[in-house]
């Protein structure tokens, strides 16, 4: 599943610019890049959220693809209900189109209020990718912290104060949990790593059954960080280890990608303004356990890949 630079540099992709999302976001780039991988037909779901609210400002829309727009919460039961509709019209002789779908939706209607939805599509079984563009947050009402929230991280809901410094607990782990189901191609990736990321698209298109892709996805705004440093933090995010770039094929682990020097997790942190107040002496402890948890994490999933790989 090779990736041909120069055959997709002459690619029409199915998502135009002028799509009104904040520069430096990674969600558009994530869907040219998905789009971009896709050799089939696609039909898109897009929960409500950053990407379908400025892609679809009504009568426009930035898509070029069949697109349906549903709920925050309910978006893996939509495109699985349009799956089984596909399939009942191609047994009948009325479709004769190979076609693949492919579900959208931010961590908030990902990992909190559509998790019920993902879970129940993931485990009938559905031959559908779900793609999980990862932000951290509630970014399109107001940064509010979700369960992708890292520990530490200030949002308007978890403001730093007196009381708390930042985000209590730590963020939920959704890619072990969608590789948990059982479904055939589970992985993680970023934008800044297109190779990765497009070859993994591939992967979750080619099986029979359900992927998910956890992609991390950078919010300027959110994160505050300047608009053209969302690359450059993605990268940093994978050299640190705080999102290591792994899949899961039918149960068995595979590292993508191991730096050759880890870098400590307050590089990534540092550029980030929500991880400002971190670096005040009285929080050395949140960074120490930020730490702690990454390198739990990484070595957990070296030992998986290697266990698989023996």
């Amino acid at each position: 599943m090779a990736i041909n630079l120069r055959e997709l540099s002459k690619k029409t992709i199915p998502f135009t610019g002028g799509h009104r999302m904040c520069a430096g976001c990674g969600a558009p780039i994530i869907v040219r890049q998905v789009l971009a991988a896709a050799e089939q037909p696609i039909a898109a779901g897009v929960a409500t959220g950053c990407l379908e609210v400025a892609t679809t400002i009504y009568p426009y829309s930035a898509w070029g693809t069949p697109l349906i727009h549903n709920a925050f919460e309910n978006v893996a039961a939509t495109v699985s209900g349009i799956e089984m509709a596909y399939r009942a019209l191609k047994a009948r002789g009325a479709v004769d189109k190979d076609i693949k779908f492919v579900a959208f939706g931010g961590d908030g209607g990902t990992y909190d209020i559509g998790l019920q939805s993902l879970s129940g599509a993931m485990e009938r079984g559905h031959d559908m990718v779900y793609i999980c563009y990862d932000n951290g947050a509630y970014m399109n009402t107001g940064i509010q912290r979700s369960s992708a929230t890292p520990l530490g991280a200030e949002t308007s809901t978890s403001p730093v104060g007196k009381r708390i410094p930042g985000k209590p607990g730590h963020r939920k782990n959704l890619t072990n949990i969608m590789a948990a189901h059982d479904i055939p191609y589970v992985a993680q990736t970023t934008p800044a790593h297109w190779r990765d990321l497009m070859t993994k698209v591939k992967k979750a298109l080619a099986v029979e059954g359900p992927a998910f892709l956890n992609i991390l996805s950078s919010c300027p705004l959110g994160w505050r960080i300047p608009d053209d440093s969302s690359i450059s933090i993605l990268r940093l995010a994978v050299d640190t280890c705080f999102w290591p770039l792994f899949e899961v094929e039918n149960g068995s682990y595979q590292m993508n990608y191991e730096p050759k020097e880890k870098k400590p997790l307050s590089d990534w942190l540092k550029p980030q303004g929500r991880f400002r107040h971190l670096f005040r002496p009285e929080n050395k402890h949140i960074l120490e356990e930020l730490q702690a948890e990454v390198d739990r994490n990484w070595e957990r999933l070296l030992r998986l890949s290697k266990y698989d790989s023996e």
